[in-house]
């Protein structure tokens, strides 16, 4: 087989040089468009199901929603294992698939079994979905530089303009924001008051819920004009809030400042963020989508984030703490360096040792071709550039000239054999 693929490829040189090129061009075309990152996903094919519960202990969130969530996404299809974990307030299911599933098709899978749960759940707790970002997908974390800003404003700006607006970069699963305090209203109740008005939590909660929303009415015309009847009842401020009535005693309406304290405040908070023990910061952490190219993103953030910077307010502007781009950029760099230097070296080694400059350059000529050929392939199985895999390329440069070697060496070898058995038949006949 072998005897007969060298003798085509010496009757067709033609060929084989085109074949080659089209390689070498289809290579460079993958060189191009390949995936770029600094570390390779090794992450496991997973689906995050997030479960909140405020206020509710461990033990609760294990038994009325942890364990309903794992026996009903137990048993999908593709479904390696299902881990969970539980802590104050929070529930956390990790449903792993097989390597090969896609994700997509993992995910609406989970989603159709969340929505058979029914009853399963206690009243108000809705599960949620991870984002579509893979373990390793954090690729840039930023904070808020907002002198003399106070954390509450820095997290609203956050939560309510940099986080919508950059969310919208193609390629970004996430903008997770920490830090800062989330604005609320809280109402501190006084036991001892709401006993002396015989009144009840739940009176209160009642009082607040009925009072904060909106009702539409009908539609009417008068004088070919058509009008839209709707009530405004959405709370606004401190003030509303303590002026809603919980009920009638003896004609006297009993409100909320008559039994709470109603204040604006933080939610509260298991840890703070400190950035390089300058004091607390606000930010948001970039997370990477399936299967994109975490470089392209990166860059494509930094511009958003040009754009969002003119709509902050004065003095406000964004701090990059971690940038993987930089991180990416070095590494690329490197094993690039390696890579030329590499075959440089080979190169020179090659003509020095041959001294046949025929034989060096068929050896050295499989150097590039090869290593363009090898990008076709990691696009194929959709390995992105990284210290792994480029450093894979580099240790295979010896492995490809020592064939290139042994070949040019072997064909000369049989060709001084051949040369020496003409000889000798040549100098027999001459002898006759």
């Amino acid at each position: 087989m072998i005897e007969k693929l060298i003798a085509f490829s010496l009757r067709n040189r033609f060929l084989v040089l085109l074949f080659s090129s089209a390689i070498f061009v289809w290579g460079v075309y993958a060189i191009r468009t390949n995936k770029i990152d600094a570390i390779p996903d090794l992450s496991e094919n997973q689906v995050i199901v997030f479960t909140e519960w405020m206020g509710r202990s461990p033990q609760l969130i294990e038994d009325q929603i942890t364990y309903p969530l794992v026996t009903n996404l137990q048993g999908m299809p593709q479904v390696k294992y299902v881990r969970a974990s539980s802590m104050f307030g929070m529930s956390f299911i990790y449903v792993i698939f097989e390597d090969e599933t896609d994700i997509y098709w993992a995910r609406s899978r989970v989603l159709e079994r969340l929505n058979s749960l029914g009853n399963a759940l206690p009243d108000g707790v809705v599960p949620t979905m991870g984002p579509d970002g893979t373990g390793v997908g954090h690729i840039l974390w930023y904070t808020l530089d907002a002198p003399g800003m106070d954390l509450g404003e820095q997290r609203a700006i956050q939560d309510w303009y940099v986080k919508f607006a950059l969310q919208n970069v193609k390629g970004v699963s996430e903008i997770a924001s920490f830090g800062g305090f989330q604005k609320q209203y809280q109402i501190s109740i006084d036991p001892n008051k709401l006993s002396y008005y015989k009144l009840s939590l739940p009176d209160v909660m009642r009082s607040v819920n009925s009072n904060n929303n909106e009702s539409g009415g009908r539609k009417f015309e008068m004088s070919d004009i058509g009008y839209i009847i709707k009530t405004t009842g959405y709370l606004k401020s401190i003030e509303e809030i303590e002026n809603l009535a919980i009920k009638t005693q003896n004609s006297i309406p009993v409100r909320i400042r008559d039994v709470a304290r109603v204040e604006m405040s933080g939610e509260s908070r298991l840890g703070i963020f400190d950035y390089n023990g300058e004091g607390e910061a606000v930010g948001g952490i970039a997370v990477l989508r399936y299967g994109e190219n975490a470089d392209e993103v990166i860059d494509r953030l930094k511009e958003k984030m040009k754009e969002v910077s003119k709509g902050l307010p004065a003095g406000v502007k964004f701090n990059i703490v971690y940038d993987r781009g930089e991180l990416i950029e070095e590494s690329i760099s490197s094993i690039k360096t390696t890579l030329i230097e590499e075959m440089i070296v080979v190169s020179l080694i090659v003509l020095v040792f041959l001294l046949h400059w025929r034989s060096a350059i068929s050896i050295i000529i499989q150097i590039p071709i090869t290593i363009a050929a090898s990008f076709i392939l990691l696009n194929a199985f959709d390995i992105s550039s990284n210290i792994m895999s480029l450093t894979g390329i580099a240790l295979a440069i010896g492995v490809i000239v020592d064939n290139g070697i042994i070949m040019a060496e072997n064909a000369y070898k049989h060709l001084a054999m051949r040369q020496a058995e003409l000889n000798a038949a040549s100098r027999g006949g001459s002898n006759v």
